[in-house]
């Protein structure tokens, strides 16, 4: 598994900084949360305790709660201003939550979440470090359920600023195999992986730059460029984007990846054992790509 590091600080500033504006322009990260909450209707889970990771402006706040009425909600997330969106979620009486930490040194003791629901957070994390959290935090049979985006994220745009110079601008994003591979080491049971592509589309590449950076979703690789970029260099980008562009307008592709797995059952010998698949929903479920 191999991924330029990423530089914390900065996306946590990033995200403070994005905080307010989030919601107007995050079209993407809603849509994949529905899609993400719709599929634990196929899974047979009565949890306790739910965990919000990367909760972000808590758009899934809501539909955990109705889903699951008699569950505590927690609400994770590592920057402040985020959690003050998201602890506006739900009706007064039932407030989430809301719990300021990394999803890499989460603040809960072991055994203590039945159901984890990430979305569109693991990307901005050292995957193994985060994976191993989750599991710490889950009770034994307890399910993972999570997004993030693939390599193929963002590719026309990484491939246009490579056109234009060697430097790093696009974040880095792990291959499917490597997330399967990284449940696998971390002692995730029956982890499942697929994969939807969605495609967004501009008018101009400034259009997506300025989107980019309403979420909050700059470059925060710690090999990534420290200088400002130039006319001459943004006028170069957009140049080579134009290869890309068809009917009129500019696409921003999307790799997302959907994924679960279990937290193996501990059997009166002390030796794990896996959930079987009767503990998932017998009807198959497809999610297709948005129009």
């Amino acid at each position: 598994m191999t991924t330029l590091p990423i530089d914390k600080a900065r996306v946590r500033r990033s995200f403070e900084r994005a905080a307010g504006g989030y919601d107007a322009v995050a079209v993407l990260q809603r849509e994949i949360a529905d899609r993400l909450l719709e599929r634990l209707d196929y899974v047979r889970l009565e949890p306790q305790r739910v965990l919000d990771l990367g909760t972000g402006t808590g758009h899934a706040i809501g539909g955990l709660q109705r889903r699951y009425r008699k569950a505590q909600v927690i609400a994770v997330d590592f920057a402040h201003g985020m959690l003050r969106q998201a602890r506006r979620r739900g009706g007064w009486w039932r407030r989430p939550q809301c719990v300021c930490a990394d999803a890499e040194a989460l603040p809960l003791v072991d055994d203590s979440v039945d159901l984890i629901v990430s979305n569109a957070t693991l990307q901005w994390c050292d995957l193994p470090l985060a994976l191993a959290e989750c599991r710490r935090v889950l009770r034994p049979g307890g399910l993972l359920m999570f997004t993030t985006f693939g390599r193929d994220t963002l590719i026309e745009l990484r491939q246009a600023w490579s056109a234009v110079d060697d430097d790093a601008h696009v974040s880095p994003f792990l291959d499917l195999h490597d997330i399967g591979d990284a449940l696998v080491r971390t002692r995730f049971a029956d982890p499942v992986i697929d994969v939807e592509r969605l495609t967004l589309t501009y008018a101009t590449v400034r259009e997506l730059m300025v989107d980019l950076k309403t979420l909050g979703a700059h470059n925060a690789t710690l090999a990534r460029p420290r200088g400002l970029t130039g006319r001459a260099r943004l006028l170069a980008l957009e140049q080579a984007y134009e290869i890309h562009r068809g009917a009129g307008r500019l696409p921003a592709s999307y790799e997302v990846v959907y994924g679960h797995a279990w937290a193996a059952e501990i059997s009166a010998s002390g030796r794990s054992v896996t959930i079987p698949i009767s503990a998932i929903g017998g009807r198959e479920h497809s999610v297709k790509p948005a129009p």
